[in-house]
């Protein structure tokens, strides 16, 4: 019996390393499916703003959530948004017929013990019919801050 006196604490060890990774990437994979629900809210209110603001807005900072930084690394060089026609080719003025936000090049920290990796996001994209492109009757909107 003297010989046996640790194998409990080694066995916990072998058990709890593998537990404690388990349960850290679980954790990191709602962690990272939180980080995509974000970057497809930010490309669907990028889309939205476009539809009713003025083509010289600058809504990136709106869109982006970067008045709570909300997401590390995000910022409007991942942010894209075309003004297309029907037929998806690029358009201007008054042949505007469709709005197309789309976020790209976002990298994600995956952030587990022992598996620390950086994962390339897929392209996020909203794709929303014209509105008023903030031109009303009364006059225009800018929405820039």
């Amino acid at each position: 019996m003297r010989k046996q006196r640790g194998v409990y604490i080694i066995e916990f060890t072998l058990v709890a390393g593998v537990f404690f990774v388990l349960l850290f990437a679980a954790i990191e994979f709602g962690r990272m499916l939180f980080t995509y629900n974000v970057l497809h809210e930010a490309s669907r209110r990028a889309a939205r703003l476009a539809t009713v603001c003025q083509v010289t807005s600058d809504i990136n900072s709106i869109a982006l959530f970067n008045d709570v930084n909300i997401l590390p690394n995000l910022s409007s060089s991942n942010l894209t948004i075309s003004y297309l026609a029907y037929d998806g080719t690029a358009a201007s003025g008054i042949d505007i017929d469709l709005v197309r936000a789309e976020i790209h090049d976002y990298q994600h920290q995956f952030l587990v013990p022992g598996l620390y990796r950086t994962l390339n996001s897929p392209t996020f994209t909203t794709t929303l019919p014209r509105e008023s492109l903030g031109i009303f009757k009364g006059g225009t909107t800018d929405c820039s801050l």
